[in-house]
């Protein structure tokens, strides 16, 4: 659950995105992946596999995106895939959205997923 409210939401760097469309395709995936309906599945799979979800490299490289995300796994390219081919400053950006997005799940559902949220 993506919680409003006191957070400010994720504003892109002044950096262009010099992919828009691989940029988009991962930005959606993640949106999805962390929305309110989805997030406490995605955090159960980190739980399972013991993943910590700041573990951006890992959760990339074990596919929890596709499992996590229908349209993603139809696309015929996997999250890594993907992020890989953005630029070096598309793939910052891309990291920062994912780790802000993170941050602005429930506070219940870090509580419950506490294990997750520790720092590695």
């Amino acid at each position: 659950m993506v919680q409003s409210g006191s957070r400010v939401p994720f504003q892109q760097a002044g950096i262009p995105v010099e992919k828009p469309g691989e940029f988009e395709q991962l930005r959606s995936a993640v949106s999805r992946i962390f929305a309110h309906d989805a997030v406490e599945s995605f955090l159960r799979r980190l739980e399972r596999k013991g993943t910590p979800i700041r573990d951006f490299d890992r959760v990339l490289r074990e596919r929890f995106m596709e499992a996590a995300d229908s349209e993603l796994a139809k696309s015929g390219r996997s999250a890594k895939q993907v992020y890989e081919s953005l630029t070096v400053s598309d793939q910052a950006q891309m990291r920062e959205f994912y780790f802000t997005t993170v941050e602005e799940v429930a506070q219940p559902l870090r509580e419950k997923f506490n294990k997750l949220y520790r720092y590695y």
